[in-house]
């Protein structure tokens, strides 16, 4: 791949190159078009964006882009980086929720612009609140002069945007991206999933999330290849659609979290899948979220008669911080699982199972990409573990951020971190995991996350995963497990758990919480004191639909949590 200074200079060799092939297009929740850019009129919009932001901002500005799904998202983007300001992708501030982070995020970066669309712009209650901020709003359209500007261009060491973390477990930070930081990636990114200009990706993960944006329309851009782009709304309404648009579009790559895999099978309807043919994606790239083995194997058997291939399906592991990816498998290849002893896994050893009570399968999530290291390591000690051992996941690469915004103390110890008698700087993930002899990656959870009763350690997930699984009215992927003190300073297990919509009046709580007593007693040998079954929708999750379990417990401790009786 050729080497390039910055984006701007990506977007501006496509623009000449490619200047009519289509970069973006953006399909309604019915497939139909309603947005198309190509590399020039991408670069021509941005470029006449660029020349009102030099107008009103000074270079190293932020400004928070605040758009609905579309494509006006990336003439903003690509205008910010034209113009040297700052970009910070925002996700629609709530009205009126505890759990909204823009307000922390605003706090921090101190913009003083907000680019969005006309249609937001008009919201008054929007208006009211960034005018607090004193933050001047910018309209975006996809309508250029024709005329592409002569800007300088960035350096590779510029901040190109700031990407801030889901907050899982803590507040919102700032990763500060740089086009080099950017590019890195890209290219590792490339190389892992094998891509050039024949990979159109169709994507419904939010532009404003770093897998929505990195791994799906800046890498399609970085190869030259078509991006057709829904909205994540439309996805969760009708998952079949983007399966639809992946046949009609001969997509060959689709990235996306492990609950949206979840959701294709759940919603599947044959009449619905009349004619689609899945037989041209190579990549079918599940992350942003732990990878399980049964979903993976669900759609599969779904989906392999519509000529999908199992050899697409493709775990990965990514974090901002590291840009976006930082493991993956091959263009072609099998993904890997693993039959692993659960008590071993407790003591942080992966062994063979001892009998098959005593079996857990992990899924493993590639392996480090070209020109990157990744470590295992003692999290008190800073030593590195050998294969087989679980423990912190470390990186190092050129695709790992040197700094969190304004953040001296998080930036020293998780972007700066050293390995006992080794050189850094390492990215200290706060993932738990181990590599095999082979160097494969499988990932075991977040060290904020374990709950440890009696000594044990136990992973939430696991405890959610047996739970969700015992009842159709229990939804998948809507639970948090976690541990808080009694009176007698003992940590106790509290099970959180949406119950669906369908179920809400019909399910005989009191029962089903007596099952789920009983089936964690039997699969983990925990007693559940509090089991607290919630409406659809109630538990905390970040953009990328992580369970936020810090969240929940501190919810759950207020009594903010409203019960179903």
């Amino acid at each position: 791949m050729d080497s390039f200074r910055s984006l701007v200079a990506v977007l501006a060799r496509r623009a000449a190159e490619q200047a009519d092939d289509r970069a973006y297009v953006f399909v309604s929740d019915r497939g139909t078009e309603e947005a198309s850019l190509t590399f020039r009129q991408l670069h021509e919009a941005a470029s006449a964006l660029a020349e009102r932001l030099i107008d009103v901002a000074r270079p190293g500005d932020r400004a928070i882009l605040v758009f609905s799904p579309g494509l006006e998202f990336l003439v903003a983007f690509f205008g910010c980086l034209m113009a040297g300001t700052i970009a910070v992708p925002m996700m629609m501030p709530r009205r009126n929720s505890a759990r909204d982070a823009s307000a922390a995020i605003l706090a921090n970066c101190t913009p003083k612009l907000a680019l969005t669309t006309s249609a937001f712009a008009l919201r008054g209650d929007l208006q009211a609140r960034f005018a607090q901020e004193n933050i001047r709003w910018i309209e975006v359209d996809l309508s250029s002069d024709g005329v592409a500007s002569d800007l300088p261009e960035p350096s590779p060491d510029d901040i190109a945007f700031l990407q801030y973390t889901s907050g899982s477990t803590s507040e919102p930070k700032g990763v500060m991206v740089s086009h080099a930081n950017l590019l890195a990636n890209l290219e590792m990114i490339r190389l892992a999933l094998g891509n050039s200009r024949r990979s159109t990706y169709v994507n419904w993960v939010p532009l404003y999330h770093d897998m929505g944006l990195i791994l799906n329309a800046l890498q399609t851009l970085y190869v030259g290849a078509a991006c057709v782009l829904m909205a994540p709304n439309a996805f969760m309404q009708r998952p079949l659609g983007w399966l639809r648009a992946i046949s009609h579009y001969r997509a060959e790559v689709a990235c996306g979290p492990n609950f949206g895999f979840d959701l294709c099978v759940n919603r599947y309807r044959a009449d619905q899948m009349e004619g689609v043919d899945l037989s041209s994606l190579r990549i079918a790239l599940n992350g942003a979220e732990p990878v399980h083995a049964e979903t993976i194997q669900r759609f599969i058997a779904t989906f392999a008669p519509h000529g999908f291939d199992p050899r697409a399906m493709y775990p990965a592991y990514g974090m901002a911080e590291a840009t976006l990816l930082i493991s993956g498998g091959s263009r072609g290849g099998h993904h890997v699982t693993r039959k692993v002893s659960r008590a071993a896994l407790q003591a942080d050893a992966a062994e063979p199972p001892s009998n098959p009570d005593d079996t857990q399968i992990v899924v493993g999530c590639g392996r480090a990409l070209t020109g990157e290291r990744i470590a295992i390591v003692d999290p008190e000690q800073c030593a590195r573990l050998p294969a087989d051992r679980v423990g912190e996941i470390w990186v190092s690469g050129a695709n790992v951020a040197r700094a969190y915004w304004r953040n001296d103390e998080a930036t020293r110890d998780g972007l700066n971190a050293e390995i006992a008698g080794e050189d850094g700087p390492w990215l200290r993930t706060g993932d738990l995991g181990f590599l095999d002899r082979s160097g494969e990656l499988f990932v075991t959870g977040r060290i904020k996350d374990l709950i440890i009763i009696r000594g044990i350690n136990h992973y939430p997930q696991d405890i959610e995963r047996t739970v969700q699984m015992l009842d159709g009215a229990l939804r998948e992927n809507c639970g948090a497990a976690f541990s808080v003190p009694d009176q007698s300073g003992e940590e106790t297990l509290v099970i959180v758990q949406e119950v669906e919509r369908t179920a809400r009046h019909t399910i005989d709580a009191e029962e089903i919480k007596g099952r789920i007593r009983e089936a964690i007693a039997d699969g983990h040998e925990l007693s559940a004191r509090h089991i607290v079954l919630i409406r659809p929708g109630a538990l905390p999750k970040t953009t990328s639909g992580k369970i936020q379990r810090k969240l929940a417990r501190r919810l759950w401790l207020d009594g903010s949590l409203e019960q179903i009786n």
